[in-house]
C-alpha cells in the first residue's frame, strides 16, 4: 500500500512512472523517508507529496483496484488481462502471443461480420471475462 500511494501520490503531479520506476530500483529501501527522498529527486513539490500521500481518497481508489483485481482472479503480480482473459504470473513469450494471436482472430471475426473497429474491443469484454 506505501508504494503504491507514493506512486499515486507523484502522479498527481505528473510524475507516476518515475516514481514506479524508482520503487522498483529500491525495492528493498522503501520506507517513508525514503519515499520522500524521492519525490524531492524527481523534483516533486514534497509537502503537496506528502498531503497527497495522506489523502484518504488515493487510499480508497487503490484498495478498488486491488479489489477488483481480486474479483478477476488477480491475487499476486505480475496478472494480464488480454480482452479479459487472465493470463497469471510470469510467462513465456509465447503463451502471450498464443493468447494475443487467439484474440486477433476473434476481433477479425468481428470487423469481418461489421462490427466497427472501434467498438471491437468495447463488444468483445461486453459480458465481463471472456472464455478461452
Amino acid at each position: 500500500m506505501p508504494a503504491a500511494l507514493a506512486s499515486e501520490a507523484a502522479g498527481r503531479q505528473g510524475k507516476f512512472w518515475e516514481m514506479h520506476d524508482k520503487l522498483f530500483e529500491n525495492q528493498k529501501a522503501m520506507t517513508d523517508e525514503n519515499f520522500i527522498a524521492w519525490a524531492g529527486e524527481l523534483g516533486l513539490d514534497v509537502e503537496k507529496f506528502k498531503k497527497d500521500m495522506a489523502d484518504p481518497a488515493l487510499k480508497k481508489k487503490i484498495t478498488e483496484q486491488q479489489q477488483q483485481g481480486m474479483t478477476l482472479g488477480a491475487r499476486g503480480t505480475p496478472a494480464f488481462f488480454v480482452n479479459g482473459r487472465f493470463l497469471s504470473g510470469a510467462q513465456p513469450v509465447d503463451n502471450f502471443k498464443k493468447l494475443i494471436d487467439e484474440e486477433m482472430k476473434k476481433a477479425d471475426a468481428l470487423l469481418e461480420a461489421g462490427t466497427p473497429k472501434a467498438k471491437v474491443y468495447e463488444k468483445t469484454i461486453a459480458n465481463g471475462k471472456t472464455k478461452v
